[in-house]
């Protein structure tokens, strides 16, 4: 099942979309769901990822200086 949503879009974006619904043989309606299907997965992801962090911090569970130090320096950073 699905619904309809009005998106406003710069006109560019809007011609760039038409363009690339020709070359994949696909509506520009289901190119649309597809790449706001991917968005929201992908910002989702993020914003529970952060939620996490800062429950942890709440938490207090640190990572000890020495293993942020020994992080830093594998990458080559000072971490001093």
């Amino acid at each position: 099942m699905s619904t309809t949503m009005t998106v406003r879009v710069d006109p560019t974006l809007k011609s760039r979309l038409e363009r690339l619904a020709q070359a994949t043989h696909r509506s520009k309606s289901f190119l649309a769901a597809q790449a706001l299907q991917e968005f929201v997965e992908l910002n989702e992801w993020q914003v529970a990822e952060v939620a996490q962090a800062v429950r942890e911090a709440d938490a207090g569970d640190f990572a000890a200086p020495e293993k942020v130090r020994d992080t830093l320096n594998k990458w080559g950073v000072d971490a001093d």
